[in-house]
């Protein structure tokens, strides 16, 4: 799967109108090779919002800064 498809669901601030459809389209050209969502970024709007947990949000700040330690760990520092 590509690495720049990020993780959405279950953020302190929701995932915006254009994050969606910018997944749903590197999603869609992923999978299928095609370069237009058509209904996708619809589809993928209605399943984050169905989506249910019991854990607490996340924040995007706290998230990212894990990122970028586990980058360092993999690739090193620079």
């Amino acid at each position: 799967m590509c690495r720049n498809i990020k993780t959405l669901y279950n953020f302190s601030q929701p995932a915006t109108e254009d994050e969606i459809r910018a997944s749903a389209l590197q999603f869609v050209r992923k999978l299928s090779g095609m370069n237009s969502p058509s209904k996708v970024t619809r589809v993928a709007e209605e399943l984050l919002a169905s989506l249910v947990t019991m854990a607490p949000p996340r924040n995007r700040e706290a998230e990212a800064e894990k990122a970028r330690a586990r980058s360092a760990l993999r690739f090193g520092s620079s």
